[in-house]
């Protein structure tokens, strides 16, 4: 298969490059630092990458950003981050490929355990996560021509710990290497709709 991996340079997404490179054509997607580079802010900027990579059978998209800060002093701006950036970023990857894509692909996106295991600053990353997955059991039901599309929930990688282990206290990292592998699920796999969770 042909595989785009959004996202590519990121910790997951070396991670995801090293899983299924050995097996498929992969092309690699960064948002600077990448031989094709992609602003998933931006939907035109997505809708030329697809026509520089003309067919491909799967899009996996490793990226986002969301606010972390007490909600009692969040404003509206700092909360439409993680919407703007994780959510419709990812969003657009799917409208914008979707016509493209070949039969029976799959789309594969990031959400996180925020989504069912809230920290404290943690309001905005909770709400962009299950969105994500909501909106990949909704698509899953609407995609033509055989395709399928789920998502990854990873917690908080092993190699992120020093930066984010103060937000996990009590929760067990997990490397990128084993996050990977539910990717692989995904877009190796059968399933949509689904929402695959790494613990």
């Amino acid at each position: 298969m042909k595989v785009v991996v959004i996202g590519a340079t990121g910790i997951i997404g070396r991670a995801i490059v090293s899983e299924l490179s050995p097996r498929h054509e992969i092309i690699e997607v960064g948002k600077s630092r990448s031989v094709l580079s992609v602003d998933v802010l931006d939907a035109a900027s997505v809708q030329r990458l697809f026509a520089k990579i003309g067919t491909f059978d799967a899009v996996v998209t490793a990226v986002g950003n969301v606010h972390f800060g007490p909600l009692a002093t969040m404003t509206p701006d700092e909360f439409r981050i993680g919407l703007n950036d994780k959510l419709m970023g990812q969003i657009n990857v799917v409208l914008a490929a979707r016509d493209l894509i070949a039969d029976g692909g799959s789309f594969t996106l990031t959400s996180g355990i925020l989504s069912d295991e809230p920290i404290r600053a943690g309001a905005s990353a909770s709400t962009v996560n299950a969105a994500i997955d909501g909106f990949v059991r909704g698509a899953a039901i609407e995609l033509p021509r055989g395709m399928r599309i789920n998502s990854v929930s990873p917690t908080v990688l092993a190699e992120s710990w020093e930066t984010y282990g103060p937000y996990f206290r009590g929760f067990e990292p997990v490397p990128a290497k084993r996050v990977a592998l539910a990717y692989s699920r995904s877009v190796e796999g059968a399933g949509t709709g689904q929402v695959y969770r790494v613990w």
